[in-house]
């Protein structure tokens, strides 16, 4: 005998010895969304999603090796969970690896590094090919080939490989290595979180004439940028804020564009813990790289209260300033009771939008403001923006220092005036609300106050139709 078949016999009876009867490692059973049965999502605000994917996949007897593909491509490998819904007993799982590395030519290249491929050529004018091999050296900012008598950058052809790595898919991939005790179709249910789902509430409003009554719709506007397609889905969103350990991780996959499409079915809402869950009544498909909206919530003629809202500042009162504002702007503001036909249920945190009809019953976009995730008999108050045609000149016309010295134990004393201006057709109300500082005292005003909160004092003002009306008064405050 050579020495070399020697050696060789030697080393065959060593791995013999090593691993005595060792078997071939498992075909690859392979999942698809064809097998599926039924997917559940429950997605909450802040992009984060719960995903159950039921499945009626085909095992052997013992050790299988699951590749379920069509995942999220932002699965959180470290929630996901597999269990055999049919066949409990005896079914184990081994490991798992997410294989979200998608095969694209520079991967494909990328993982060549080291190995050969076969470069193929075309001559210019003939069209014969010619192929030779060469090993892929490096990828990073250009490719560097190696073939038997040279080094070469760049690719001089095209490039042909022998195949393509086993972590290496054209669709996100969970391979699961699983010990199962009954041959067979079993139904299996692959639950995890991933990012890439969220959704949020979005509402639009319409004023009557008199904006003192609105219509309300609520949409859920659901953005699906996980990878993955979510056919017949059976869909809930929890509202509220969930507490999530933080971590950070890079993001799995860059999604390039969004589809927008509507529908008109209500969601059934209930409490879950100490948020709120709303359960769509029907399936609905969340495609792949899409936005759609549900209705939520619709209520007609609820009655609105408009108010105009001067705000001022603290500062005032702590100093000498003169003049403090000319044309000053007047918020406008609307509010609601979460209340009554059509409401009453809790409002998850959202954009609420407003239109009113002009004179040609042309709905024109009149202001919008962000809610917070909002209780079903709680009040629903937006600024809408300023008004144009209510406006307010403010001076401050006294101030005196009555004590203090340092830093402690101040005294102030001041006077103001601000006359409020209304070019409209009709009366209006405006509300002069003045936070105060310190310990406070009003010594004397022109209309009475109200004190709003311990730091507040507020007026409601008239201010006749194309007129104006003053308020002067005087406070004294301690630091």
């Amino acid at each position: 005998m050579t020495t070399q078949k020697l050696l060789n016999a030697m080393i065959a009876g060593l791995v013999l010895t090593t691993h005595p009867g060792r078997a071939a490692p498992p075909a690859e059973v392979v999942s698809t969304a064809a097998d599926q049965q039924g997917v559940s999502l429950t997605i909450y605000n802040d992009d984060l999603a719960l995903v159950k994917d039921a499945r009626r996949v085909g095992l052997a007897r013992d050790v299988n090796r699951l590749a379920w593909r069509e995942v999220s491509a932002q699965l959180r490998p470290e929630t996901a969970q597999l269990r055999n819904v049919s066949n409990p007993a005896g079914f184990r799982l081994q490991e798992q690896n997410f294989d979200f590395d998608l095969l694209t030519p520079a991967k494909l290249l990328e993982k060549y590094v080291g190995r050969e491929v076969e470069v193929i050529r075309s001559h210019p004018t003939s069209g014969a090919e010619t192929r030779e091999r060469a090993t892929v050296l490096a990828t990073n900012g250009g490719v560097v080939l190696k073939f038997a008598d040279r080094i070469e950058t760049g690719v001089p052809g095209r490039l042909a490989f022998p195949g393509v790595p086993d972590t290496l898919r054209d669709r996100p991939t969970l391979v699961i290595s699983l010990v199962n005790a009954a041959a067979g179709p079993q139904n299996l249910e692959l639950s995890y979180l991933t990012g890439g789902l969220s959704w949020r509430a979005d509402y639009v409003a319409e004023l009557n004439a008199r904006d003192d009554r609105l219509d309300l719709n609520g949409w859920v506007t659901l953005t699906n940028r996980s990878g993955a397609a979510y056919p017949d889905a059976r869909l809930q969103l929890v509202a509220g804020d969930v507490n999530r350990v933080r971590e950070d991780r890079p993001s799995t996959r860059e999604v390039m564009a969004m589809a927008a499409k509507a529908a008109d079915a209500e969601m059934q809402q209930e409490a879950l813990f100490e948020y709120h869950l709303y359960t769509l009544q029907r399936p609905t498909t969340l495609a792949e790289n899409q936005t759609k909206q549900v209705a939520l919530m619709s209520a007609s003629q609820v009655p609105v209260k408009k108010t105009f809202v001067l705000e001022g500042q603290d500062y005032y009162y702590s100093g000498q300033h003169g003049e403090l504002g000319q044309k000053l702007k007047v918020g406008v503001f609307v509010a609601f009771d979460n209340k009554g036909e059509g409401r009453g249920i809790p409002l998850p945190r959202g954009v609420i939008r407003v239109y009113k009809q002009d004179s040609q019953g042309n709905a024109q976009f009149v202001g919008e403001d962000r809610i917070d995730h909002t209780p079903k008999n709680e009040t629903v108050r937006l600024k809408l923006g300023d008004a144009f045609d209510v406006t307010a000149d403010r001076k401050q016309t006294d101030f005196r220092k009555l004590a203090g010295t340092g830093r402690y134990n101040y005294v102030f004393e001041s006077a103001y005036e601000i006359v409020l201006k209304n070019a409209k057709q009709e009366a209006v109300t405006v509300t002069v609300r003045e936070p105060m500082p310190g310990d406070w005292e009003m010594v004397s005003a022109s209309q009475p106050h109200a004190k709003a909160a311990s730091g507040t004092a507020e007026w409601k003002v008239s201010v006749p139709a194309d007129g104006s009306a003053t308020l002067a008064y005087r406070v004294r405050v301690r630091y």
